[in-house]
């Protein structure tokens, strides 16, 4: 049984690790095309400044998360060593934040800089949007950072009492305490993901909101069918994001979840769709921004022509 287990952990992180590098790999194109616009530039606009740490930061993450994979495949005994563990986790929860922050801050953006209202509040954010860009990815960062601490010094409560406990012998009363220390930790991690969650909603609920009436108004006024199109290319676009953001956010809820309680089939399913997604997100914004498509596709022009 013990060897079933082991074949079955070994195969589903390499399941993982897989996944993890295909999104590395589509992560990186994003930052160095980026990257590249900087340098020649000199200066990178609102979206573009929101696009290259929203791909750093989901970077980071797959590569940590093949890290991970990578060990428990072939050095699984280093993950039960506390200090590798405790910077595993650390760093993942500071990316995961980071992710989930950066790409609210690129659904405000688009709200706002796309959507018409006639609210003055919304006049005035649209004026100074791009002013207020930097702040928002920076209050992302320091929030991130602030909650990866706090739960590292809830981890590091957590090995101390258990060292004591394991001493005392005391197993029952070391659960009853374990439970109570997990559970902020729990509670911080989900309202984090909870508050990006509804900011993404809110923003893509406005802005969809706002295709749907223009795109009336001009059906209306017997504008041109290629500008109806566009917004309604637009609108399947934001549903699209809409649609696996919330499937994401479902499974993080779930992982902390069913993670307590070790359902491995269903932690496994959460997991792939978990990996998959900063990948697969990203190759969306890729295709959806002309300028990263187009260098994408020059480039696969430039891998088929070898």
């Amino acid at each position: 049984q013990h060897s079933n287990v082991t074949l079955y952990n070994a195969a589903s992180a390499a399941i993982f690790s897989l996944e993890a590098f295909a999104g590395m790999w589509i992560n990186a194109f994003l930052v160095c095309v980026l990257c590249i616009a900087w340098l020649k530039k000199k200066t990178l606009n609102s979206n573009e400044k929101i696009l290259l740490l929203l791909g750093c930061s989901r970077f980071c993450s797959l590569c940590i998360s093949w890290i991970y994979s990578f060990l428990l495949i072939i050095y699984p005994n280093y993950l039960y060593v506390y200090t590798t563990i405790q910077l595993i986790v650390s760093f993942q929860i500071f990316f995961n934040y980071s992710n989930l922050w950066f790409s609210a801050c690129l659904y405000v953006f688009y709200c706002i800089k796309i959507a018409n209202f006639r609210n003055s509040f919304f006049i005035y954010l649209k004026v100074k949007i791009d002013r207020i860009v930097p702040w928002l990815l920076l209050g992302s960062g320091i929030l991130a950072l602030a909650v990866s601490i706090i739960i590292y010094g809830f981890a590091e409560t957590v090995h101390r009492n258990n060292l004591n406990f394991t001493c005392l012998g005391n197993l029952l009363e070391a659960s009853v305490r374990m439970d109570k220390l997990f559970f902020p930790s729990f509670f911080l991690m989900g309202f984090g993901y909870a508050a990006s969650f509804m900011t993404v909603i809110f923003s893509a609920v406005f802005l969809l909101f706002s295709l749907w009436r223009h795109k009336h108004k001009m059906q209306t006024n017997s504008m041109k069918n290629l500008s109806v199109e566009a917004h309604i290319r637009a609108m399947n676009s934001i549903l699209s994001f809409l649609v696996m953001y919330s499937i994401n956010f479902v499974c993080l809820i779930l992982s902390i979840i069913y993670d307590s309680k070790k359902e491995n089939t269903i932690i496994f399913l959460i997991s792939m769709y978990l990996f998959a997604f900063p990948g697969v997100h990203s190759l969306i914004l890729i295709f959806s921004n002309p300028k990263l498509e187009k260098a994408l596709l020059k480039i696969l022009c430039c891998v088929k022509c070898k």
